[in-house]
């Protein structure tokens, strides 16, 4: 965002961030301010300006934050993309693309919760981290979803979820040219006319269904052969039918983070190359893996990929990455205060969210400079932390902007500093009225 904007309206994104980060409760512009010591300050609507008002491309901002990543975590290989949507919960008539949405937080499969908010698609980068041991889900595009009745009220086509998924996963593959890139997303992106958009720029991976219409390859045509070309060969046995089949054969494996097993979990897996088809779309080559849980903990399921040249134990490996993306959204709700913040302004709700959500990738990589794999964990008696997450990245990032020039260490020979009294009184306020 520095590059698109300038002077005072650069320094009011920078309080805003600042202000967002150390904020213990709302994250509303107000609250920003207060937090910079700018409660009293009379020029507060320029600050409302840069969300709802000012001239600038979230779009180009993403585009940045996606190159930084990028560069800073993927200089090369393949990047890893998890796809994923939540609902931010909001409720007021003045909120145009609102909608009701099933609550996947607080449902169950035998109890269905109702949601009023914003469904918001998430593209997030599905790396390692240096100062932890574990993969981070880091967001870089983020697109507001309105409900179809939104839509129909304005008068505009409605779009699907894969709709924008497509036109976000298209993109970003237009922002990175000539790298190889990898899509993740559960069921709800598994499907026809996503793959057959992406699949010749990047790879799609995803869940399969268990009675998906998989079929061979056509026979060779013979100089003899009339009519057009055979776009499929025979139906093959549904992926249910080889489970119960058993004359299936399995390949026993070990895939690390599976459900919570992070030193890893045995496997059965049993996996082919077919062809994917639906009516009325061309068919698609796919490898299809089929994974069963030797203890019957877990009911089978399966998996796909677009690209029929990797391992099926690369593709369950991929795929186990994306459940960061559920961790991503949790603790951008705990610790960043997503959905706490109060715009009413089309303009300005299309920002937020999406800022709330880049600010957790700007910590994370901020978070790279302050800790190393072997920094202490913040935990207690009765919480023995392993490995450092996102709550150490965000104190970490809140410790140095707190101390800022004032040194943690005292050099020799120290002569006396001293916390201005402003600060102090900010980091009170902050620890007063944290609720």
């Amino acid at each position: 965002m520095a590059c698109l904007l300038h002077g005072a309206q650069l320094e009011h994104v920078l309080v805003l961030v600042m202000g967002a980060l150390l904020a213990p409760g709302k994250r509303t512009v107000t609250s920003c301010l207060r937090m910079t010591g700018r409660a009293e300050a009379a020029n507060f609507a320029s600050f409302h300006q840069i969300l709802n008002r000012a001239r600038w491309s979230s779009r180009a901002v993403a585009r940045q934050l996606l190159e930084i990543v990028v560069e800073r975590l993927v200089p090369d290989g393949p990047v890893v993309i998890g796809i994923d949507d939540t609902i931010e919960r909001r409720w007021g008539r003045r909120i145009s693309a609102r909608g009701i949405y099933r609550d996947p937080v607080r449902s169950s499969h035998g109890h269905f919760v109702k949601a009023s908010g914003l469904r918001w698609l998430s593209f997030m980068v599905l790396t390692p981290e240096p100062w932890t041991r574990l993969i981070k889900a880091l967001p870089v595009l983020t697109l507001l979803a309105p409900s179809e009745r939104s839509n129909h009220r304005r008068g505009c086509r409605h779009k699907l979820l894969t709709d924008w998924a497509r036109q976000g996963a298209l993109q970003l593959c237009r922002w990175l040219p000539g790298r190889r890139i990898i899509f993740v997303g559960d069921s709800s992106f598994a499907a026809h006319e996503l793959a057959h958009a992406i699949t010749r720029r990047a790879t799609l991976i995803s869940r399969l269904r268990l009675d998906a219409s998989l079929f061979a390859p056509p026979a060779k045509r013979t100089s003899r052969t009339m009519g057009r070309p055979a776009q499929k060969g025979p139906a093959l046995p549904k992926l249910k039918t080889l489970l119960a089949n058993p004359a299936t054969s399995w390949t026993r494996t070990i895939v690390s983070a599976w459900y919570g097993h992070a030193d890893g979990k045995a496997l059965e897996i049993t996996s082919d190359i077919a062809l994917w088809y639906r009516p009325g779309t061309p068919v698609l080559p796919v490898r299809w893996v089929l994974v069963r849980d030797p203890d019957k903990k877990r009911d089978p399921q399966a998996f796909f990929s677009t690209d029929v040249s990797l391992d099926p134990t690369d593709i369950i490996a991929l795929y186990v990455r994306r459940w960061q993306i559920e961790v991503t959204f949790a603790e951008t709700r705990a610790h960043l205060g997503v959905e706490t913040q109060r715009q009413w302004s089309d303009n300005a709700i299309t920002r937020t969210t999406p800022a709330l959500l880049g600010l957790y990738s700007l910590v994370s990589l901020w978070a790279g400079e302050l800790l190393t794999s072997s920094s202490i964990p913040y935990a207690a008696a009765w919480y023995r932390k392993t490995s450092l997450t996102f709550s150490d990245a965000v104190g970490a990032v809140r410790l140095a902007i707190w101390v800022g020039d004032i040194n943690q260490h005292s050099p020799p020979n120290p002569e006396p500093q001293y916390i201005p009294e402003n600060r102090v009184i900010r980091m009170a306020q902050a620890l007063c009225f944290a609720a």
